[in-house]
């Protein structure tokens, strides 16, 4: 019999072959049909949401904003493009974090340049606060996991990812390191040296703070030990940056600390470094602490979007399998991933074991920009 491990390449073909017959007729719930107003017509939404909305109400002169759907991160260019290509809707590029699109979505509170927010879970439970949201239910919402959406149909989670360490095992053999296992062992003069990782500004950074900080014995109301650790690794030339992914495949960068998903894609996807030279680790704790944050991303529908019903749209698109499917090909893990299947090249089950953990989403969202300001303040970020 065959090789049948189900690898990103061969997941790549698929999809590609998938997306071809999918974008034939119409994408699972997506229903097209014989347009009014001089486009065409899509039905959209669940339940009490579900709506029609025309493609002349698109916009053609201008891109759909949404915020944090960006090259570079989960696979979005890959949405972006399927997305234009069935629908003729493209995507503005829209490279920030989820704190930064925070900002900006709430500095244009009265005149939203966006449509949609995409991000942290916590961050659009915080834009839902602020009152910049409204309720949407995307079609097959009824499909996400209750503990990943909200009842109003403000926030909806999209995709899961948790805290993991990248590393070079080349670089790690000249330099005579063993493979890091904890947090721990990343103090190492030898690994601080180029380890590179984000600001809790932005959600993946604050999910690796958060990862630390319950590796070394904190809580969500004593973020001490990170702070301290911050300040240790700093002082062993870590950085704190958002971009190293082009650095550590050049070997400028040995180690990065960013999400599972993000070293799986780079070890089986990137042309420009050998698989073989690429680890990926969930850190555990010495003091068998939790200490690997499994974080959620949704997104939202944005109050007043200038461009609703091409939002609707997309938030459908990337909820169906189709779209779930582009997630999943970078090893993100979709939040429909029960219903597909998942590739061999993910890390096996047993290292999240005692080691993955999650946080009451309520109380982080309580806590959450104070959380960030002392880790901000303390560590001198």
């Amino acid at each position: 019999m065959t090789d049948t491990r189900l690898t990103r390449r061969k997941l790549l073909a698929g999809s590609a072959a998938a997306l071809g017959a999918g974008t034939a007729g119409c994408i699972e719930s997506l229903q097209g049909g014989s347009g009014g107003g001089g486009g065409e017509s899509y039905d959209v939404g669940y339940g009490d949401y579900e709506t029609t909305v025309n493609s002349a109400d698109f916009p053609t002169d201008e891109k759909l904003y949404f915020y944090c759907v960006q090259s570079g991160w989960m696979n979005w260019p890959s949405v972006m493009e399927a997305f234009n290509d069935e629908y003729g809707v493209e995507l503005n590029d829209d490279d920030r974090s989820s704190g930064e699109a925070l900002q900006d979505a709430r500095s244009h509170a009265q005149n939203p340049t966006h449509s949609g927010f995409n991000g942290g879970y916590t961050y659009n439970i915080q834009a839902q606060k602020d009152d910049l949201t409204q309720a949407y239910k995307p079609a097959n919402w009824d499909k996400v996991p209750d503990d990943a959406k909200t009842d109003d149909g403000h926030v909806t989670g999209t995709r899961k990812v948790t805290t993991a360490l990248t590393y070079r095992k080349d670089i790690y053999e000249e330099r005579g390191l063993d493979e890091p296992e904890t947090w721990e062992d990343l103090l190492h003069p030898d690994i601080m040296q180029d380890l590179a990782l984000q600001t809790p500004q932005a959600a993946v950074g604050l999910a690796a703070a958060l990862s630390i900080n319950s590796a070394r014995g904190g809580s969500l109301d004593d973020v001490q030990p990170v702070v301290d650790y911050y300040n240790q690794i700093q002082e062993g030339g870590a950085e704190f940056t958002d971009n190293f992914l082009a650095q550590f495949t050049r070997g400028e960068y040995a180690s990065f600390i960013r999400y599972d998903y993000s070293g799986l894609d780079i070890k089986y996807n990137n042309d420009d470094i050998a698989e073989e030279d690429v680890g990926v680790a969930i850190l555990g704790s010495e003091d068998g602490n939790p200490s690997a944050y499994n974080a959620l991303y949704g997104y939202s529908l944005l109050a007043n979007a200038p461009n609703e019903a091409a939002a609707k749209l997309f938030m459908d698109y990337v909820l169906s399998l189709d779209g779930q499917q582009h997630f999943l090909d970078a090893y993100v893990r979709p939040i429909r991933a029960s219903e597909m299947e998942m590739p061999d090249d993910f890390i096996d089950q047993s290292e999240y074991e005692g080691t993955e953990f999650t946080v009451d989403q309520q109380e982080l969202i309580d806590k959450q920009e104070g959380i960030i300001e002392d880790i901000t303040r303390g560590a001198s970020l």
